[in-house]
């Protein structure tokens, strides 16, 4: 075991400085002693006696499913009873099947599927899903169980760094769910879909940031009786033995959860600084804490609901999340299945379900569980990445009264309320919280350098190329004591308007913005400048992007002068803006361009 003893001092620096984006902290006068272990338990083998001194409930039994599996990883069900497995090191996938129901796979495992990094697995609709670092295929599934052609739906998810085991699920409204790792353990991301959950269509045509602040929410699932998400969030390392907490989180779209800069309850990371001189006490009031914590640095994986079947009643509707194990803590946490117990739809506690896996007190193990699954008979499958085993642990005990499990879907109404919101409205321009009354010189002249008003906006501010925003100026309004921007585009599909810019609080001075500013919440030039959420989920400028093939989209650059500045946090989405808007507006105006991308891109 290593000892480091770590001390954060971060000096202030001079008046006037600017936070960027860089990795570069910033001096805020930061100062704290950190004690922080190193402590990894060695493997030993998973001999019967050790698999026998596994613990569980009363009634429970864990057997052996397979062996000699190695990277072990990732584990999926279909509906006929075929199990996936993914093998991240071995860049694979393969198939199990139990066709006598005897608990035991039906001889070696057959390969289906072979692409690097291979890791997240789901099964919908008669394909399987498999996602590496920056891909996604989908394959159909044919009789017994083999795959057809597998093929790139998905070519340009972001680098990976320290968290490069992307995870994937459908959720009840039939959109692919894609959780993307933190390249870092506590940073300044420069791409806004690191540290995110995604949602895109199940083509992979398009996709968005469903929420943000998730560190490595390797683990998520959808409540059975409610339809709400909950994920399991890997916490921050080397903030000590205790800290932080792995979260449970309830999470909604458009909502952000803390990382790098808060965690928990909204306890703040010593180690990091927001960008655009926002306070960590601002950072805070922006941030959705978690519901609830589980022992530090215990490493959350799968994660899955019990939907009902040959459990005992009581396990029906809670959740069971596989713990790979500490490695920056000592004792060592984890290496075990945990139960959520939910009730009426919420959280009440966590408790051990499967443990024994640590051995030696606490100095050896014989598994690190990530896998977690519920088999067609209702028991759970749980994959070893250490030893190469799948467990299935099957409750042996009086009848529950039902047999398998349950297949139902879980009701889908709470993710379609939260991803229509703002859906089917007119251009800000056009809604009520825009009128400027009775005013004269209530319009306002908006052009640009870059492009004519109803000309094409050039490659460079589209998503399919550099991505900047575009040069935008207009007439200056008196008594006007800030400017608002909200860039739409109503053509787009299912999204429409897609808001592609959202920006307020600009100086009564300002006239102009040059192309290529940053893409965060609140900007240093012009100073105090804000911006928010767009439709894709991100802060900033998000550039035109129609899909290949598509008639010309048009995009509605609306600029509002308005009579004060907003009391608006950064990071709000348009309705917000708008609503804090009402009453305020002195004059408006807008300038409309052309975006078409005849050309696929090669990824």
């Amino acid at each position: 075991m290593l000892s480091l003893h770590l001390t954060r001092l971060l000096a202030l620096l001079a008046a006037g400085v600017a936070a960027v984006s860089a990795p570069a902290q910033q001096g805020d006068g930061t100062q704290e002693r950190i004690r922080t272990n190193v402590f990894k338990p060695a493997k030993v083998n998973a001999t019967p006696d050790r698999i026998a001194a596994v613990k569980l409930p009363k009634g429970f039994k864990a057997s052996v499913f397979a062996s000699g599996l190695k990277n072990a990883r990732i584990v999926v069900v279909a509906p006929d009873g075929t199990v996936y497995l993914s093998r991240r090191d071995q860049g694979d996938v393969l198939m199990l099947k139990d066709a006598d129901g005897d608990g035991r796979a039906d001889g070696p495992p057959v390969k289906v599927a072979s692409r690097p990094g291979a890791h997240g697995l789901a099964v919908h609709d008669g394909k399987l899903y498999l996602a590496t670092v920056k891909e996604i295929f989908v394959a159909p599934i044919q009789p017994g169980g083999t795959l057809g052609a597998v093929e790139m739906i998905v070519g340009d998810l972001p680098d990976a760094g320290q968290h490069a085991n992307r995870t994937i699920a459908f959720g009840p409204d039939d959109m692919l769910y894609i959780s993307v790792g933190s390249t870092c353990n506590a940073c300044n991301e420069s791409n806004p879909e690191n540290a995110t959950l995604l949602r895109a269509s199940a083509d992979g045509k398009s996709r968005t940031i469903f929420a943000t602040g998730l560190r490595n929410t390797i683990g998520f699932a959808w409540h059975p009786a409610t339809g709400e998400l909950w994920g399991m969030d890997h916490g921050i390392d080397f903030l000590g033995d205790e800290v932080q907490p792995e979260e449970l989180n309830r999470i909604e779209a458009g909502r952000q959860y803390g990382w790098p800069h808060v965690w928990g309850a909204g306890e703040f990371n010593p180690q990091s600084t927001p960008v655009g001189d926002i306070g960590k006490a601002q950072w805070k009031a922006l941030s959705t804490p978690m519901a609830m914590g589980y022992t530090a640095h215990a490493a959350p994986m799968q994660m899955v609901f019990y939907p009902g079947g040959s459990f005992p009643a009581e396990y029906t509707g809670d959740a069971f999340v596989t713990m790979r194990g500490s490695w920056n803590r000592s004792p060592a946490s984890g290496y075990e299945i945990v139960r959520i117990r939910f009730s009426n739809g919420a959280p009440q506690r966590f408790e051990p379900f499967a443990t024994g896996f640590l051995t030696d007190g606490g100095r050896t193990h014989i598994a690190r569980p990530v896998g977690l699954a519920v088999a067609k008979d209702g028991a759970l499958l749980m994959a070893d990445d250490a030893n190469g085993l799948i467990y299935r642990i099957a409750y042996t005990g009086a009848a529950s009264g039902t047999t398998g499990a349950a297949a139902a879907m879980p009701p889908d109404g709470p993710m379609k309320a939260q991803t229509s919101r703002g859906l089917g409205v007119p251009l800000a321009k056009d809604r009520d919280e825009t009128r400027t009354g009775t005013r004269t010189g209530s319009t306002m002249t908006v052009s640009s350098v870059s492009f004519a008003p109803g000309a094409a906006m050039p490659l460079k501010h589209s998503e399919y190329a550099d991505g900047i925003s575009a040069h935008l100026q207009w007439s200056a309004v008196p008594d006007a004591k800030s400017y608002a921007i909200v860039m739409e585009d109503p053509d787009a599909k299912p999204i429409a308007p897609f808001v592609h810019w959202v920006a307020w609080n600009i100086p009564a001075g300002t006239l102009m913005l040059p192309e290529g500013l940053q893409e965060q919440p609140r900007l240093t030039d012009p100073d105090g400048m804000l911006q928010g959420r767009t439709s894709r989920g991100s802060s900033g400028w998000y550039g035109p992007r129609p899909p290949v093939g598509d008639p010309p989209h048009h995009y509605h650059f609306q600029v509002f002068a308005l009579d004060s500045t907003l009391e608006v946090q950064p990071g709000a989405d348009r309705d917000t803006l708008l609503a804090a808007m009402k009453g305020h507006v002195l004059a408006k105006g807008e300038l409309v361009g052309e975006f078409q991308q005849t050309v696929k891109p090669l990824k």
